[in-house]
């Protein structure tokens, strides 16, 4: 039924919905840190950033509910705990840090305006299309995202031949892992439970009359193009930051490389076309938030579209008051929610694409039980409140790289399979 135009638009949206400020600053950093090591980072920032989000968007297309679904086999309850969670990290911290990225990098450096000015006159905006959810999907596959991609593959394209393609090396202990690790940091896994549901309303007030796999098919088709758009762009930011190894010092922050990489490419209106390029990206992240959010809480109160209203209000809200702090003081402030939380998506997430013989209720509850337990001392290191007896958790396997939830889940996941499979729920 749908064209490739329709897929491409959505795609798009897509895309932009989850290129947002973490997206921006975290690759080129990483790169520059990774050295010789860079494609190995890359592959596990992939793996984390972009193969774990596809598969959410897969899993919405599948089930094509709300957040709500993705826990439900888990139990209602369990279910709603856990969206609860899931907004309120994303309306909290990512949300305003656009903002803050916004000013660091597209304001401050030009103008003598205060943050609280910045924040306010974004989310307004953002309220502004919240408010206008059904033409969302329109305005930024068409308008936003390509203006977003056409600079990134110009300050991307320039860099790499701007620089001798040599590298230096580098200070991380393991490339891999902390790769994945980084790409927690983007929220993308929980953009995607999140912008997911924004896009499947969007479909369902566009394609009214559309089937249940005519959307499957083009969600699904999206997520692939969307998901290799993203692949390519961290490839690209990850590159360019490992061949800029010379030019910049190594206590350089996040928004200074990126900044660095805009100038070496374009010049002094690199700085302009960055400028830019971090407005949108990080206004269409904060726009899916935000939208995603009030659809969650309305969906609590029969559709409500006064409760739509208020909450987009009060999310845009916060992120004026959080958005005031600087970049690297929300990124720190996350790093424990993420550590609890992320394991616990990517598992809904794995669960829910998997054919449902491979997934009963019963394996949800063991599997998803068994992530969390093994999520806590991950979440407590990360609090510094297992500094005492750093050790206390070591016989877990992979505990030393913070992922010690994945053998203990996947060992679950198949004992569950092989016990339970045959029998009646």
């Amino acid at each position: 039924m749908f064209k490739k135009k329709e897929t491409l638009v959505t795609a798009f949206a897509l895309f932009s919905l989850f290129f947002g400020a973490g997206n921006l600053i975290l690759p080129p950093l990483l790169g520059f840190n990774s050295g010789n090591q860079w494609l190995i980072v890359t592959i596990g920032f992939g793996l984390s950033a972009v193969a774990i989000p596809v598969l959410g968007i897969l899993a919405h297309a599948k089930l094509q509910g709300t957040l709500i679904d993705f826990g439900n086999k888990v139990s209602p309850t369990f279910s709603l705990i856990y969206a609860f969670f899931i907004y309120a990290i994303a309306i909290a911290l990512p949300s305003p840090r656009t903002a803050s990225v916004t000013h660091e990098m597209a304001i401050q450096p030009y103008w003598d305006i205060s943050s609280w000015f910045t924040s306010s006159i974004y989310f307004a905006l953002v309220l502004l299309f919240a408010l206008n959810r059904s033409k969302i999907l329109n305005i930024l596959g068409k308008i936003l995202t390509p203006a977003i991609i056409i600079i990134l593959i110009l300050i991307i394209g320039i860099t790499i031949f701007s620089f001798p393609f040599d590298f230096g090396s580098t200070s991380i202990a393991s490339p891999f892992t902390n790769g994945i690790l980084e790409g927690y940091q983007t929220f993308d896994a929980i953009g995607a439970v999140v912008v997911g549901g924004v896009i499947i309303i969007s479909i369902n007030l566009k394609y009214t009359h559309a089937s249940y796999e005519d959307k499957k098919t083009l969600i699904r088709n999206a997520a692939w193009f969307a998901g290799l758009a993203l692949f390519l762009i961290y490839m690209g930011l990850i590159l360019s930051g490992a061949l800029s190894h010379t030019a910049f010092n190594a206590e350089t922050t996040r928004t200074e490389i990126l900044s660095g990489l805009a100038k070496q490419s374009l010049g002094n209106i690199g700085n302009l076309f960055l400028s830019i390029l971090v407005g949108l990206a990080c206004f269409t992240t904060a726009v899916g938030i935000v939208t995603g959010t009030a659809d969650f809480a309305a969906s609590r109160f029969n559709d409500s579209k006064s409760v739509y209203t208020i909450t987009a209000i009060l999310g845009s809200v916060l992120g004026v008051l959080v958005g005031q702090f600087n970049v690297a003081y929300i990124i720190a402030v996350a790093i424990p929610s993420l550590m609890f939380i992320y394991p616990i998506t990517i598992i809904l997430i794995l669960l829910n694409v998997v054919p449902n013989k491979y997934a009963s209720s019963i394996v949800f509850k063991a599997v998803t039980i068994t992530t969390i337990l093994f999520s806590i001392p991950d979440f407590l290191g990360s609090i510094s409140a297992l500094s005492p007896a750093a050790d206390t958790f070591s016989w877990i396997p992979l505990q030393q790289y913070s992922l010690g939830w994945v053998l203990p889940a996947l060992v679950v996941f198949i004992a569950a399979n092989i016990i339970y499979r045959s029998k009646p729920e």
